[in-house]
Order: C-alpha cells, then sequence, then structure tokens
C-alpha cells in the first residue's frame, strides 16, 4: 500500500534511507575508480612503512564493468506493432545527449547497484522533454512494494559557494509535483514547486541484476572485490620484494661503514653502494660474498590464479586478464571465450531496456499530458553484443534477406546501422525508386509509334 505522507516527511524518509546506503556505495565507487584503501596488510605494518609503501592497484573491478559496459549500446526505440525506430522518441533521446548520458548510467548501475534517470519539462521546447542520467550517490528512490512502482525521490547536490560552506540542495519528486528545498540554518524550506499533475513519479531507477527481494539491484563489483583485494595486496608484495629481494645483496667482513666512500672521501648513498659499484678493498682480512637473489615468479603465478577466479566469476575471456597462450586463438575459439559475456550483456540489455522504455513512455506522459496505449508495446533497440566479423554478420544478413525472411529495414538494423543512417538510407532508397518511375514514365511518353506494314501494290 502506497505511503500517505506529507512533503517534508518524505523529505526526512528519504535522505535518512540515503544516508544509510551512501557509505556501501562510497565504498564500490572507490573501487570501481582504482582508490580503495590497501586490505590484507596489519595496521603495525603499514604505520610502520608510512608513507613509502603505496597500493599496486590491479583495477579488475573497473574492467569486469567496462566489458559489459562495451557492449551495452543504445540504438533507438520502436512500437512492436512497426518496422521502424519510432523517431520521435530517438529525436528527444539525442537532444538529451542521451547517448552519452545512457552510457554513464550504464557505467554506474553496473558499479553501484543501480543509476536513475529523470524526466522534466523543457522551458524551451515543450515538445522535447529533458532526461538526464543520474548516480545513486546523489538520487535515492523508494518503492511500493505492491506495484514496486516508484512512490517518491529524492535528489541532493551541493553548490559551491565562494569563501563559505558549500549550500545543500535537495529536489522531491512526488506523483504529482516537484518541490526544491534548500537547507537554511539547518532546516529545509521549499524554494520552488511545480504542480504537474501527471500523476507518475518522474523517476526512472535503472537496476542492476534486480532480484524479487532486492528490488534495487546488486554490484556486479560484489564478488570481484575480495579477489582484487588479494591481487593488490600481492602486487604490493612483490614491489616491496623486488626492492629488497629481487636486486643481489652482496656483503664483505673486514670492513667498516667509512670504507664506502667516493673519492672526495663523501659516504656513498644506498643505491651507489649496493648497485653498479665494484668493491675492492686492499685489506689482508677482507672477504666478499653476494646472497642470491629472490625470484618473483610465486607472485606471478598467484596473481595469474587470482586472474583465473575472476575469468570464472565474471565471463570474462582470460585474454580480457592478460592469460594469453603463445598459440594465437582461432575466430571460433574466441567467439567460445566470449559466449558468457554476451550472454550476460544480453540479460542486462532486458533489465535496462525496461528502463528506458519506462523513462520514454513518461517522456510522452510529459510531452503530450497521456500515454498513448502504443507505448505498451514500447521496445528498446539495442546494438548486437556478440563480436562476429563485418563479412559474417554480412553474410548472414544478405542470405536471409534474399530469402525473403528479413525485410530490409530488419537487415539494417541488424547490420548495426543507427536511427539516423537507417534513415537517411530509407530516404536515398525513396529517391531511387522516385527516379526510376520517373524515368519509366518519361519512356512511356516519348515512345515512337510502331511503324504500320505496307501494302502491296494491286494486281501484284
Amino acid at each position: 500500500m502506497a505511503l500517505d505522507l506529507e512533503p517534508d516527511a518524505w523529505l526526512k524518509r528519504l535522505i535518512a534511507a540515503h544516508d544509510n546506503d551512501l557509505p556501501n556505495l562510497r565504498l564500490m565507487d572507490s573501487y570501481y575508480e582504482g582508490t580503495q584503501p590497501l586490505s590484507y596488510l596489519a595496521p603495525e605494518i603499514q604505520s610502520e612503512l608510512s608513507d613509502r609503501m603505496r597500493q599496486l592497484v590491479i583495477n579488475w573491478p573497473q574492467l569486469v564493468v567496462d566489458a559489459l559496459d562495451e557492449r551495452l549500446d543504445v540504438e533507438g526505440f520502436r512500437y512492436a506493432d512497426s518496422e521502424t525506430t519510432a523517431e520521435d522518441l530517438w529525436s528527444v533521446w539525442q537532444a538529451s545527449d542521451m547517448d552519452e548520458g545512457s552510457q554513464q548510467a550504464h557505467v554506474d548501475a553496473l558499479a553501484l547497484k543501480r543509476s536513475y534517470a529523470i524526466i522534466g519539462a523543457n522551458e524551451d521546447d515543450e515538445a522535447t522533454p529533458i532526461i538526464t542520467a543520474e548516480s545513486a550517490l546523489e538520487v535515492f528512490a523508494e518503492r511500493d512494494p505492491r506495484t514496486r512502482q516508484v512512490m517518491a525521490a529524492i535528489k541532493r547536490w551541493d553548490e559551491p559557494s565562494a569563501g563559505a560552506a558549500p549550500v545543500k540542495w535537495a529536489t522531491l519528486y512526488l506523483p504529482n509535483k516537484r518541490i526544491t528545498f534548500e537547507q537554511q540554518k539547518g532546516a529545509w524550506t521549499a524554494v520552488e514547486q511545480d504542480e504537474h499533475k501527471l500523476g507518475q513519479v518522474l523517476v526512472v531507477p535503472l537496476a542492476n541484476r534486480p532480484r524479487l527481494r532486492h528490488l534495487d539491484g546488486t554490484s556486479e563489483l560484489r564478488s570481484v572485490i575480495p579477489i582484487s583485494d588479494a591481487a593488490c595486496k600481492i602486487a604490493s608484495d612483490m614491489m616491496v620484494s623486488a626492492e629488497y629481494h629481487a636486486m643481489p645483496r652482496r656483503w664483505a667482513t673486514g670492513m667498516s661503514r667509512d670504507d664506502f666512500a667516493d673519492e672526495n672521501g663523501q659516504p656513498l648513498g644506498a643505491m651507489s653502494s649496493l648497485a653498479g659499484r665494484l668493491w675492492v678493498n686492499e685489506g689482508d682480512n677482507v672477504k666478499f660474498g653476494q646472497f642470491p637473489e629472490a625470484q618473483l615468479s610465486n607472485f606471478h603465478e598467484t596473481i595469474n590464479v587470482l586472474a583465473r577466479l575472476v575469468a570464472a566469476l565474471t565471463g570474462l575471456p582470460p585474454a580480457f586478464l592478460g592469460l594469453a597462450t603463445d598459440q594465437p586463438p582461432s575466430a571460433d575459439a574466441i567467439r567460445a571465450s566470449e559466449a558468457r559475456l554476451v550472454k550476460r550483456a544480453e540479460r542486462r540489455q532486458r533489465a535496462f531496456g525496461e528502463a528506458w522504455e519506462r523513462v520514454m513512455r513518461l517522456v510522452l506522459l510529459v510531452r503530450d499530458g497521456k500515454l498513448d496505449p502504443r507505448t505498451g508495446k514500447l521496445e528498446t533497440v539495442w546494438r548486437d553484443p556478440a563480436t562476429p566479423t563485418y563479412a559474417q554478420k554480412a553474410d548472414a544478413v544478405v542470405k536471409l534477406h534474399a530469402s525473403g525472411i528479413l525485410p530490409t529495414e530488419q537487415a539494417w538494423e541488424d547490420l548495426g546501422y543507427s536511427a539516423v543512417q537507417r534513415d537517411r538510407m530509407r530516404g536515398m532508397q525513396d529517391e531511387a525508386l522516385t527516379r526510376m518511375t520517373a524515368m519509366d514514365l518519361h519512356q512511356l511518353s516519348t515512345a515512337q509509334p510502331e511503324p504500320q506494314p505496307l501494302e502491296a501494290p494491286a494486281g501484284g
């Protein structure tokens, strides 16, 4: 049952829920950016090393997210009863720079469990509503447990102020209105209100891998973070070992520290004493020796094992993680290694596609004030997430088109042409047909009369 709260109560409720979720969101964000703290290191050692040790970050979390995001490209929208894309919706999409915005929304959803899209009226052009992609670090929405639709949402942000503390703002989205608040002297004050009376909250969550009891999604980083922490620890240990043990360490007896000096009698630095120097001493009791250097192969093998675990958990091809072989893989082997990644991308397309379709329905609601029944069967057009060669794809499409199974519009779409390109090709095709028709009409109108047979002469 939907809650019936006053705007101030909704504001406090949503801010409290968002604050409760922010620490986890910020942690996930730090792992994606590669700024997470060093794990698996004793605090005593970390404090002793102080700023002399920096973490070597192997940013597998970012690789996992980006590998999926690179296969999630929206190419248009269409109604189920139409072969062509909905050009009016696509024009709104591009006017809001959602080619880029959707990619940013996908990245945040994959990394932070969810992102959001907010729809609003455009004061400069009422026929083109505005769509913005929003981060879960700034936006939070609460769903109705029965309908699973958004009941209320909030967006919070800080506005920098010269020489003073940032000004805090919040916008509350309710089914029939939008209210903007400013924090003044610790209290929230409403400064603007828009009574749109559309009956819908103009905020749509894009949840990654939602589950029945976790509708707000799950981060792709969840299963990778422990392995990434281990890899960063091993890599950092490798750098420490390289500093102290990978270089052959020499020893000498019968010498004092004063013997390590240059031609001017100045003491040599640590690096000059240990590396690139020939030790010579004329003393009778002086002996020199060298300890064997440490091998770093155990670190390499451990990192490779961890990389294989990441590949198994995420479906990434081994080559993505640097696990290459001496024998170049065949095209079939590459496609086989990407099978799980492609399927996972298709699953994300299905989930995100539903969200983008709802966004476009709200766009039409804002623009027209009502919903066209056709929008219930709106579809998102995605680029093929698989990676066949262009020649293979073209050959398959041409064969299907020639046999009459595939119409021309679908053939263009399957070959990856954008909505703008398809529109141009459609126009070029129409122009060519018009020219051919005109030529046929011209030939018919200017055709020479057929010659009449000559009559035979009389008496012949």
